[in-house]
């Protein structure tokens, strides 16, 4: 139940006759090092269409630039100023709440925009009293994360744990990728890009670069549980 699936007299439709839910998603165009620069948007599409199937909900156009300025030594990322991206993501729900929408899921796919949405969710409450706003982030659910524990694996950026199908372009290296030492991993917000691409090399944070077929399935009809959750709960 995507937008670009539907013409305006559907979405009236929707709105008279089956409710008030909209599912908002937002991500980023970054380097995922052998994965779709467009992994934060493709996996919470895919993860949004399975979840509408079963808890049926329209799912606005994805946005699909985010917040990523340390990636931007990799070419092809391309990274919003933070008040460039909030501006965006507040315009956008606060058209479809003048349209009628009255719950509104903010699907996010990518790390660095998770603080400003907070921000901003907590504006919108508080300024549409009316209305019902959640923050859904697949990857750091618990039902996710208990399936890769259960695998013995740990989830970073750009390793397995993003290899799904719909994120993979091209061939995937064999083995581990040997993590950086503690610090380094929450150095991204605190070092210039080009020293970010001289620490990653090829951009994956480390650990495998894939998982067997069955654990990838489970983590994502685990995302998609959750999302379902997270939309009855609105």
């Amino acid at each position: 139940m995507q937008f670009e699936d539907l013409c305006w007299m559907d979405v009236e439709h929707y709105l008279h006759h089956h409710g008030d839910r909209v599912v908002v998603i937002t991500g980023a165009c970054e380097q995922h090092a052998y994965l779709s620069l467009l992994s934060d948007i493709r996996a919470p599409l895919a993860i949004a269409r399975a979840a509408a199937q079963i808890e049926p909900t329209l799912i606005a156009p994805p946005l699909p630039f985010g917040v990523s300025p340390y990636f931007t030594a990799y070419p092809g990322t391309i990274s919003l100023r933070a008040e460039t991206f909030i501006t965006l993501v507040r315009e956008v729900i606060e058209q479809l709440l003048a349209q009628g929408f009255r719950r509104v899921l903010l699907s996010n796919g990518h790390g660095g925009n998770t603080g400003l949405l907070l921000a901003l969710l907590s504006e919108l409450a508080d300024a549409h009293r009316e209305a019902r706003f959640a923050l859904f982030e697949w990857w750091r659910h618990e039902k996710v994360s208990a399936v890769a524990q259960a695998a013995g694996l740990a989830q970073h950026h750009a390793n397995w744990s993003e290899a799904l199908p719909m994120n993979v372009v091209g061939p995937l290296p064999e083995g581990i990728k040997e993590l950086p030492s503690t610090a380094a991993l929450t150095f991204p917000h605190t070092v210039p890009a080009a020293q970010v691409r001289e620490i990653l090399g090829d951009g994956s944070f480390g650990g495998p670069y894939r998982a067997a077929e069955e654990t990838l399935e489970a983590l994502f009809n685990a995302a998609v549980g959750a999302m379902v959750e997270a939309l009855r709960e609105l």
